[in-house]
């Protein structure tokens, strides 16, 4: 069964158990000063769940998230990863990574350089790289809401990859189309919204579309704090792309439940 029906349909046959999740973050609940000059701060998240029942099932997921600000300069890097087998039979596996570099014009227009890449051996692409360049804004910057957005021109490098399984569901092979580029437009939205003095919403769009493919990858997740340092987070993220190859579903979905430790 692949990754994306992993948190639905699995949930329903068995029970759950989730062994580990840790989550350190630099972005906390409560008000906080501004990010300081000149250091790294930023979070880094893991989760491992198992089920069990008619099915056994098993899912980890990680990812890091670092910026520093330098006067106008700011730096951005997130990393993410995740790996699921479903009765021993790996049934999703993907890193993606991406770096920015944001220069401010003025208190809310920037603009940036970005280079990403992601490797999902389940998407119907054997990668995906992208290099672009444009303008930013943010429409919102206050204590309680932050509303930024991207919109920029670029260059992609993308190679499909069609898989052929066995009766069990296992690949047994994966064939490689030909690597193909294409100029592509980017978007990008980022909100953070607290909710209550306890609870924080955080949402993150990023859309790269081109005349080979369109790909659209959005984290949404809801942080409870149940302690000065401690929040219980609810996570749901989708990656959809409009032209994988063959036999390959457009729409991965991926749930994830975390204890969050902040640092401030």
């Amino acid at each position: 069964m692949p990754v994306r029906d992993f948190f639905g349909e699995q949930a329903a046959r068995g029970a759950v158990l989730i062994l580990s999740s840790l989550t350190i973050s630099a972005v906390a609940l409560a008000d906080d000063p501004p990010p300081p000059d000149g250091k790294w701060i930023g979070a880094g998240q893991a989760g491992l769940l198992i089920s069990s029942g008619n099915s056994d099932s098993t899912s980890i997921n990680a990812k890091l998230n670092l910026a520093r600000t330098d006067g106008p300069w700011k730096n951005i890097v997130y990393v993410g990863g995740l790996d699921g087998k479903n009765n021993g039979i790996v049934s999703g596996e993907a890193l993606e990574g991406r770096y920015e570099l944001d220069h401010k014009i003025s208190d809310d227009l920037f603009w940036f350089g970005s280079a990403d890449a992601v490797r999902d051996l389940f998407s119907g692409f054997d990668y995906q790289a992208t290099i672009a360049g444009g303008i930013g804004y943010r429409f919102l910057n206050s204590d309680e809401t932050k509303l930024s957005a991207t919109l920029g021109i670029g260059y992609q490098r993308l190679e499909t990859q069609t898989l052929t399984k066995d009766a069990a569901g296992a690949v047994v092979e994966r064939s490689n189309g030909p690597s193909q580029g294409d100029l592509v437009g980017t978007a990008g939205l980022n909100l953070e919204q607290k909710l209550t003095g306890t609870t924080k919403l955080t949402d993150k769009l990023f859309v790269t579309s081109g005349s080979l493919n369109t790909n659209v990858a959005n984290d949404l997740a809801v942080a409870v704090s149940i302690s000065g340092e401690l929040a219980l987070s609810v996570g749901y993220g989708i990656r959809y792309n409009t032209t994988p190859a063959a036999g390959v579903k457009k729409l991965d979905q991926l749930t994830t439940v975390n204890i969050v430790y902040n640092i401030k």
